[in-house]
């Protein structure tokens, strides 16, 4: 298939790589003219430096010959707006939206994305849960159990408790997606801290799940 993924920070980038790996073909747009240099020196796909919200930047990436256009910037109003123009301008036969404000969602499923995927609304399930978070637990798995949505509570001892992210060596193909302390989620950046008993959400191939629960709270 021809993918067009509209947005290229961690999650973008993350799927852009399952993609390829699975011989899909992938173009990327983003706003920010550093991170497509990043993406363009790690990634061998066509990756443009333009706003998704602009049919120009649609058109370069050929979207009239996609057959999915997923839309995973950190804004709400671009990812509809990307949406609708790819189906309703452009007839692209399937749009996915990733949903960052949950209200949003029904906007998003009536205007235009085809699959809304609401992240926040997964993460309240898991902070009202009245079970143990000591375990590591897998949430959901995508891609015939290739790829999986996990979450683990950081122990007291724990080897990445005060550490940075940028820090971090974590496994190949694994993410760290959003941090839930307390009643706040909080979604991660290079230079967040990680504490006692925070939860994490992290994206990981299925294979790497011990791997990745070992290197996060030290078992060996």
């Amino acid at each position: 298939m021809y993918i067009i993924i509209v947005g290229a920070g961690k999650v973008g980038k993350f799927l852009a790589q399952k993609l390829l790996s699975d011989k899909h073909t992938v173009s990327i747009i983003e706003k920010e003219k550093g991170v497509c240099e990043e993406i363009a020196r790690d990634l061998n796909t066509l990756v443009i430096n333009g706003d998704g919200c602009d049919p120009k930047y649609l058109e370069e990436a050929g979207v009239s010959r996609a057959d999915v256009l997923a839309s995973v910037t950190g804004e709400d109003e671009d990812n509809l707006v990307v949406c609708q123009l790819a189906k309703e301008k452009f007839k692209v036969s399937r749009t996915v939206a990733r949903v960052n404000d949950p209200k949003n969602e029904p906007v998003f499923s009536c205007l235009g994305a085809d699959v809304p995927i609401d992240a926040t609304a997964i993460l309240a399930k898991i902070i009202e849960e009245e079970v143990s978070f000591a375990d590591f637990v897998n949430l959901m798995s995508f891609k015939r159990g290739k790829l999986a949505i996990v979450r683990v509570d950081l122990p007291p001892d724990s080897p990445v408790i005060n550490k940075q992210l940028q820090e971090l060596q974590l496994p190949p193909d694994s993410v760290l997606v959003s941090i839930i302390r307390g009643d706040q989620v909080i979604v991660p950046k290079g230079n967040t801290t990680l504490l006692i008993g925070d939860d994490l959400i992290a994206l990981t191939l299925l294979q790497n799940e011990q791997q990745l629960l070992n290197y996060l709270i030290g078992k060996l």
